[in-house]
């Protein structure tokens, strides 16, 4: 037996052509660990929206309903030949209820239960996940359970992260996102302490209200001095960057030497010895990431992706942090939204340039079967 039902495609043709549209498919019917998903909910996360939108001119695209065709300029469309005529699915993580299992029996113990997933495919009325990858949400509403992947595994994996490095602080940046203020209650929690970098005077008062000790502002005059001394207060040389682009991960690998080299007990031309790292996890900002021969030579900039963090810390890990979301999902890893948008909406113009925009607690979550 089949199930009929929709769900969202995203293709980029070579020549620069993406088109995105919601369509009615057939989904199979699950086998041996698998299980059937009728998701009622599933959150627009930055990391979907390569996929997406990408770098495409969406203030100029055509939409029409359940649809909307734009241009993706080079280099970004070169850049994406690895996908050109590819029917993409999207959507990272949802929540919902599962109506059929294949004969295994982890399948078979969550039959009309409501779980969370993590398929790549929750843009869509229905998907196929594999029960070993499902989190039972018991009594929480499939909206609570949405979000229960991406952001709070992210936030625990960097807190990993940090600890296998042998530290106890971080920096962090755009650090009151949904993400960010997880990321605070969690650093808490823990015993970590944690440097928040924001942009906006309002989004100080947010981390102040959530108890946050080191917040540094980059729009004031002088916020070099003020990440310097939250540093040089917190021992915080490692960094995640959800940026990408632009300067900010240069600034704070210089505050990094600058305390470093404060502490120094003679002057080398090869900067301290300090180890400093900043890690990459997202592109905000698509442009080129810009670094300056201010730190030495005692640095490190690497790309960090959950999936890959995850791989190579094991099942062990894997099930210990999801076991501290499922305790924590009201909690520590509450999750809020702007707006709620079925999947026709979802590619409706003003939905579309706000949700890209990725402004600080504005995320959106996709309802596949309101009306």
């Amino acid at each position: 037996m089949t199930t009929t039902g929709k769900q969202l495609f995203s293709t980029l043709e070579s020549d620069g052509t993406l088109t995105v549209e919601v369509a009615e498919v057939e989904f199979p019917e699950p086998t041996g660990d698998q299980v059937l998903i009728k998701l009622e909910a599933a959150p627009i996360n930055p990391s979907d929206l390569a996929i997406l939108a990408g770098a495409a001119d969406l203030e100029n695209a055509d939409y029409t309903a359940g649809k909307f065709v734009a241009r993706m300029p080079e280099p970004f469309n070169t850049g994406s030949k690895n996908r050109h005529g590819q029917r993409l699915e999207a959507g990272n993580e949802g929540a919902g209820t599962v109506v059929a299992a294949g004969d295994g029996e982890a399948a078979q113990s969550l039959v009309g239960q409501r779980v969370a997933c993590r398929p790549g495919a929750a843009f869509s009325q229905y998907v196929v996940a594999d029960a070993q990858m499902c989190l039972p949400l018991g009594e929480h509403s499939a909206e609570e359970g949405a979000s229960s992947f991406v952001n709070p595994m992210t936030v625990l994996s960097f807190v990993e992260t940090v600890k296998i490095d042998g530290h106890n602080a971080m920096i962090h940046l755009a650090a009151a996102s949904n993400l960010g203020q997880m990321l605070n209650r969690v650093c808490m929690e823990d015993g970590i302490k944690l440097v928040n970098v924001v942009r906006k005077e309002e989004q100080v008062k947010i981390l102040k209200d959530l108890g946050a000790e080191y917040i540094v502002n980059s729009s004031d005059d002088d916020f070099m001095d003020q990440l310097v001394k939250a540093i040089d207060a917190t021992d915080a040389f490692v960094g995640f960057d959800p940026i990408g682009g632009g300067k900010m991960t240069d600034a704070c690998l210089t505050a990094m030497e600058r305390v470093a080299a404060s502490r120094m007990d003679e002057y080398s031309r090869y900067g301290s010895t300090q180890d400093k790292k900043m890690h990459i996890y997202g592109r905000l900002d698509l442009s080129p990431t810009v670094l300056s021969p201010s730190y030495g030579l005692q640095w490190d900039l690497s790309g960090w992706l959950l999936p890959n963090f995850l791989a190579k810390a094991g099942m062990e890990t894997f099930v210990r942090l999801r076991q501290r979301v499922a305790d924590n999902l009201t909690t520590l890893f509450a999750s809020s939204y702007k707006r709620k948008v079925n999947l026709e909406q979802m590619l409706e113009k003003e939905a579309v340039l706000d949700y890209r925009a990725m402004r600080t607690g504005e995320k959106y979550l996709v309802t596949p079967w309101a009306e």
